[in-house]
């Protein structure tokens, strides 16, 4: 199951062009070279898909989703967590 949990953006690597994104907890470095360079800074909330930012979402709608998230997240023990987070990474198959 692929998700597309909001991720706050809390470093950016220019020389790189990678950003470090805390996905609820979790921190991981997300590839920049799809969305337009200069639109994404640190604080923004994005979306990630195959280790790639996608898009920058509003903040309220991240908040919003996290929300619902972390009432799901309550239901699920720590391990069950960090895979659910962790899998996103390596989800080929979102969008089709």
């Amino acid at each position: 199951m692929c998700l597309s949990i909001p991720s706050k953006v809390v470093k950016i690597d220019k020389e790189n062009n990678t950003a470090v994104v805390d996905t609820m907890g979790v921190t991981r470095k997300a590839g920049l070279e799809l969305i337009e360079e200069g639109t994404v800074e640190v604080g923004d909330y994005v979306l990630i898909h195959i280790g790639f930012v996608m898009n920058k979402i509003d903040e309220e709608d991240a908040l919003e989703s996290l929300k619902v998230y972390n009432e799901i997240l309550e239901k699920m023990d720590e391990q069950e967590r960090e895979n659910l987070v962790l899998e996103d990474d390596n989800c080929g198959t979102r969008g089709s």
